[in-house]
């Protein structure tokens, strides 16, 4: 079972993600506070191969050295290769149940959902975790899905129980308390950690505004 205090600031990164060392990104943010990472490695520029899985090799270490669960995205067979902590899957991807035949059974599996039909069908699949979003638009995906907001993260809440949910897509720190206050259990952030000139200070204040919320 997935502890809901590990999605609250979830930071996603792949090597195109970021002008500067993606090692050295990470770090920051794991110095900063960040609380689950998900390795994903895809779109324009993307790695391949074994610099694909060096990174992710190298970026696993590092995340355990702060213990924080070290999670890669869509592809499972590299996940197996460097026993990762877990995977998330996207709605195109390998299915949870197909994915839970093949992996250890303490690994936590996640599922990207856009409305209250994939968010249900995730829960009843045994998700540990749903990605919900995109939240606002977003450049990071190319093939980004209409933006939900608040609105659509209330709803999927509201269908799903106390299923532990994620916020992501286009997420600035100005949006974590009405994300918070509308259900979420935490935020996923790419760019906004990944292009901040300081890493390490944009996690801790994305820390801090969750956190912020478990205060009020």
């Amino acid at each position: 079972m997935m502890k809901r205090d590990l999605l609250q600031v979830y930071f996603i990164l792949g090597s195109n993600n970021t002008e500067q060392d993606p090692l050295y990104v990470l770090e920051e943010a794991l110095k900063g506070g960040i609380t689950l990472f998900q390795f994903r490695e895809k779109g324009r520029d993307a790695l391949t191969g074994e610099a694909k899985k060096q990174l992710a090799i190298d970026m696993k270490k590092l995340c355990h050295q702060y213990d924080v669960p070290f999670l890669v995205n869509d592809d499972v067979d590299l996940a197996l290769e460097i026993e990762a902590d877990g995977v998330h899957v996207g709605q195109e991807d390998m299915s949870i149940h197909e994915v839970r035949k093949i992996v250890p059974a303490n690994w936590f599996i996640g599922v990207s959902s856009t409305n209250v039909r994939e968010a249900v069908q995730a829960k009843n699949d045994g998700a540990d975790y749903i990605g919900v979003g995109p939240i606002l638009s977003t450049n990071t995906k190319a093939d980004a899905k209409k933006p939900i907001g608040a609105e659509g993260l209330r709803e999927i809440r509201d269908n799903v129980g106390g299923l532990p949910i994620v916020a992501i897509g286009g997420i600035q720190l100005g949006d974590v308390i009405e994300l918070m206050r509308a259900g979420a259990d935490g935020i996923s952030i790419i760019s906004a950690i990944s292009q901040s000139p300081n890493p390490e200070s944009t996690a801790a204040t994305f820390y801090e505004h969750v956190n912020y919320f478990f205060e009020e």
